[in-house]
């Protein structure tokens, strides 16, 4: 480590005060004088540090409710000065400036106040932060004199090394902790400028419309670097949305590190999973559901889910809508896993899964994503996230026999599922299970034939769901072949009449729901 500076005088103002305390403490302990404002300050005094008001170094005072008080000549005159400029020296001193060493500072918290609840035009607006991104971008500029302190997470860090060199830090720290610090002020600015772009002048986030932004701003922190990417030649990172929710912020309680497949295969599992308000199970394998079921536990849906493709679902990766029991996770333990995703594991479940040393358990929080991003060569696609859902009285019935109560279940159940297949997709389902899915096929009438191949229980009875409309009969005719008797599709084929014949003669009954779920990638 070169370069090394002391620490003498350190201006402390944070909105998360997390750990705050004892790094004042540690600062102390150099002997840096503490320079604070409003909360902060009085935190600090509280804990029974001496801590000088800002306005006394200022020699101004707090205004306009806060909204002037570091935005002050001294302020960043103290941060902006070379200390090796001569010049620089001569008019900090003329003007009474004294040296500024270190800034921790953290910045209101816009993102989390913008989506709150009800919030208000006005208090979005007055959640925008000047005088913190001020300060951290003139220390990070100054970065060669002065620290920046953006994240609390630094703090244990900055702590060993101000012990290990009496005070100072070094340069590289120094110049690490800058480039954390505009990373900070740029996604904020990106935050701010996204949001502001979907507001109506004066109206609050529930009144605006739901326009595409003009501009679109992504500002994901790096989670972490993978092992590699799909392929062990592609290297990989994670990035998350900063929201703590998703698969992208799981909680990992046991097994090997998490790697690109086994995370797009969880978001996958996790997302069809949370399709549905009873307990559920999805078995995903490539990131299609090779076993889908409900039940009245966990443990029925997963042995259901299972049974539909026990083969398939060897080395695959689980999605759960409820908290893991012991019951469920005994059953589980004995299949090969690479990851399951889920609320939570009772405390009573883990050490059934313990002796698998290389699965991972990962617990979720729900995430509300309202768009999806897909990057294509030279650009990106933006759309809604398909939450398209249809109840049974948004059915259209256009077969002379209508689906009994238990087919009209099952087609819903199905209609779900197929949500979440790779395009062309036909679900075969009986009562909350799936019995077998064409997935991923050129053909419709291939995907029927795969799907039917697929199957690990008998077709007979079952039903069956098209992602999109058959637009020949032939592929409604190896349905029925294979046992269906009823069928959900969204219809709007010129041939729809061919098929609505075609299903009259074969004695099925079909729904339509007049909405297609598409799924390309």
């Amino acid at each position: 480590m070169t370069a090394l500076k002391p620490i003498r005088r350190a201006l402390l103002s944070v909105t998360d005060k997390s750990n705050l305390v004892e790094f004042a403490k540690a600062l102390v302990g150099h002997g840096v004088e503490l320079v604070s404002t409003g909360g902060t300050a009085r935190a600090l005094r509280e804990a029974g540090l001496t801590v000088r008001d800002i306005s006394d170094l200022t020699g101004f005072p707090e205004m306009l409710d806060g909204r002037v008080k570091t935005l002050h000549p001294k302020v960043h005159g103290g941060l902006l000065y070379i200390r090796s400029n001569a010049e620089h020296a001569a008019a900090v001193a003329a003007h009474g400036i004294e040296p500024i060493d270190m800034v921790v500072v953290n910045l209101y918290a816009f993102e989390a106040t913008a989506r709150k609840a009800g919030v208000h035009f006005e208090e979005i607006i007055e959640n925008i932060d000047i005088g913190g991104p001020s300060m951290v971008r003139s220390a990070a500029k100054n970065f060669e004199d002065v620290a920046i302190v953006t994240s609390a997470a630094d703090y244990a860090t900055l702590t060993e090394e101000l012990q290990a060199n009496a005070g100072s830090l070094s340069r590289e720290t120094r110049w690490r902790l800058a480039k954390q610090a505009f990373a900070v002020t740029a996604a904020y600015d990106a935050a701010i400028a996204g949001t502001l772009e979907t507001l109506e002048l004066g109206k609050s986030p529930a009144e605006a419309a739901e326009n595409f932004p003009a501009t679109l701003r992504i500002a994901y922190p790096l989670a972490g670097t993978l092992r590699y990417g799909e392929n062990p030649h592609q290297a990989a990172a994670l990035y998350t949305d900063g929201t703590g929710t998703g698969v992208a912020a799981a909680h990992q309680l046991q097994g090997k590190e998490l790697s690109f497949n086994n995370l797009v295969d969880l978001d996958a599992a996790w997302e069809l999973a949370q399709e549905f308000d009873t307990p559920a199970v999805a078995i995903i394998k490539h990131t299609n559901p090779c076993g889908v079921a409900t039940g009245a536990t966990i443990l029925e849906a997963y042995q259901k889910a299972l049974a539909a493709d026990p083969v398939s679902s060897f080395g695959g990766v689980i999605g759960i809508n409820r908290e893991v029991d012991a019951a469920a996770a005994e059953e589980i333990a004995k299949l090969f896993v690479e990851a399951i995703a889920a609320p939570s594991f009772a405390a009573e479940a883990l050490p059934r899964f313990a002796a698998k040393k290389n699965l991972r358990l990962v617990e979720v929080k729900h995430a509300n994503t309202p768009r999806v991003l897909k990057q294509i060569s030279g650009g990106a696609l933006l759309q809604d996230a398909d939450r398209g859902r249809v109840t049974a009285a948004e059915l259209k019935t256009v077969t002379k026999r209508p689906p009994t109560e238990d087919e009209l279940s099952a087609l819903l159940f199905a209609w779900t599922v197929s949500k979440h297949v790779k395009s062309n997709a036909i679900v075969y389902a009986r009562k909350g299970q799936s019995i077998g899915i064409g997935a991923g096929q050129m053909s419709r009438v291939d995907a029927a034939r795969f799907g039917a191949m697929k199957a690990a229980l008998p077709l007979e009875g079952c039903v069956a769901a098209s992602d999109a409309f058959f637009p020949f009969p032939d592929g409604l005719e190896l349905v029925a072949q294979s046992g269906a008797t009823a069928v959900i599709q969204p219809g709007g084929s010129v041939r729809d009449q061919e098929v609505i014949d075609a299903a009259d003669r074969l004695g099925l009954a079909m729904v339509f729901t007049g909405m297609r779920h598409f799924r390309h990638g």
